[in-house]
């Protein structure tokens, strides 16, 4: 006899530290303070309600940088989620401090494809089971492969560091602890929405997986989409909405009989604000504005930076100050560093950090006008998908970027071929130089030797905003 149970799913991704409630014509929308007064409103609606966030919490405000994450496990801790897993953000401030903010923790946090090399130790509690009502939900948290990127940095730790096969760690963990009393399996990834396709296309259909809540592209959903008789969603980014599944299990037949899903928006109608969390909140704005409020420059208009994929006003403008400052002849800034897609009229120091808000020393590498030739056509290729496309300081143009015959020219003249260029780079992209640009920096570390010519680019951007002329 079959024996169902409901269960509430609310799931978050990418929320980049958008801690703060933005006001529109309607009214407040997201902040955390009500996207908390929403999740505590349904866990007392609701009998069985579950939260979960599928990576990168953390990087894209000043009050997560300021305090290195710290600020953001206490906020999260106050929500208090079920169970998250890692994004790749969640390593930017390194493994070391990343393990320390797991015991700062009061959720689970579960990663099962990060590995030490060494002695294949998982570094993370690869899943987590969550009793409820009787149930019994298995969670797995799987990671994309560019956190390998991050560690590169780490000099010690990053060697030892390597991410497997996200299907094969699946299998493993299903073969291994999903027994016949677990009523639903949920994969928490943080690998994007195409990925988590092909994930699911090729999971095999006895491992059970029922559910993947992913997170990483930052995808819109008007409905989940099934693959391999599993249903994938994602919800955006930020805080201005939370995604929700309202499930009916079979407990009988461990499986789910019936589902609705939707993506739920954080607004003042229908979210309370979290009195707890706003007060937190607030205690840590107080101290990043006594810091972060000076006024730095004004510009003529404000600047955007809609997309990733083309050339902006504010990447032309962040490579330019760099490349003048530093006597480059190019400066190349990834578009994903670039956070913020509005800046000015008025800039505080708080806009520059969101905007850029990691710092790196400045690389200055010394490459021929072959090899510049293959790093802007590799480049064009790979940021078709997004990923990969850099903000190239104005002495570079490109034309026809569309058409197999693009047309690369510096200073208005076609590239010589001979001409030794010097390039600045942000340190995470140098280390990553071949994933970016499709050849091995030993290729020009032959002749001419990289070195670090800054130790801080943001430093650079500020004293080139502050000598604008308002």
């Amino acid at each position: 006899m079959s024996a169902y149970k409901k269960l509430t799913i609310l799931h978050s991704n990418d929320m980049h530290g958008d801690f703060l409630a933005e006001r529109i014509e309607e009214g407040l929308i997201g902040g955390v303070s009500m996207l908390s007064g929403y999740v505590q409103k349904v866990r007392q609606e609701e009998a069985n309600v579950i939260y979960c966030i599928a990576g990168d919490m953390f990087r894209g405000s000043i009050i997560d940088s300021e305090y290195k994450g710290i600020s953001t496990i206490e906020i999260m801790n106050a929500i208090a989620p079920d169970v998250v897993t890692l994004g790749n953000h969640e390593i930017d401030y390194g493994i070391a401090h990343l393990l320390f903010l797991e015991k700062c923790a009061k959720f689970p946090i579960v990663n099962s494809n990060l590995y030490i090399k060494s002695n294949h130790s998982r570094l993370f509690q690869p899943y987590f089971i969550k009793e409820i009502d009787g149930m019994r939900i298995l969670f797995i948290g799987i990671i994309t492969e560019s956190v390998l990127h991050a560690t590169r940095n780490e000099t010690h730790i990053g060697t030892l560091v390597d991410v497997y096969d996200a299907a094969m760690e699946i299998g493993r963990i299903c073969n291994a602890y999903k027994t016949t009393d677990i009523d639903l399996t949920v994969l928490l990834t943080h690998i994007g929405f195409e990925q988590d396709k092909e994930l699911a296309a090729c999971l095999d259909p006895t491992w059970g997986v029922d559910l993947i809540i992913g997170g990483h592209s930052h995808t819109a959903l008007d409905q989940a989409v099934v693959v391999n008789d599993i249903a994938i969603v994602q919800a955006k980014t930020g805080t201005d909405q939370i995604g929700r599944f309202d499930l009916l299990i079979d407990t009988a037949q461990n499986k789910i009989h019936s589902y609705k899903w939707k993506c739920i928006s954080i607004e003042e109608a229908i979210c309370p604000k979290d009195i707890y969390v706003e007060q937190l909140l607030t205690n840590y704005k107080q101290q990043t504005d006594k810091k972060y409020g000076r006024i730095i420059t004004r510009l003529s208009h404000q600047l955007t930076h809609p997309t990733r994929i083309q050339q902006t006003e504010i990447g032309h403008l962040f490579s330019n100050i760099v490349a003048r400052l530093q006597a480059l002849d190019l400066m190349f800034i990834a578009s994903g560093s670039i956070r913020a897609e509005t800046l000015g009229p008025l800039v505080h120091y708080a806009d520059l950090v969101t905007a850029f808000p990691y710092d790196s020393p400045l690389f200055l590498l010394k490459i021929n006008g072959v090899q510049l030739h293959r790093m802007i056509l590799y480049m064009l290729k790979k940021g078709i998908k997004g990923n990969g496309y850099f903000q190239i300081s104005e002495r570079l143009q490109i034309q026809d970027a569309d058409c197999e015959e693009v047309q690369i020219t510096f200073d208005g003249m076609p590239l010589d071929e001979k001409r030794i260029f010097r390039i600045g780079m942000m340190e995470y992209h140098y280390h990553s130089f071949i994933d970016y640009f499709g050849f091995p920096k030993d290729e020009f570390e032959k002749e001419n030797r990289s070195c670090i010519i800054a130790t801080s680019i943001r430093d650079i951007l500020e004293e080139g905003l502050l000598k604008m002329k308002i």
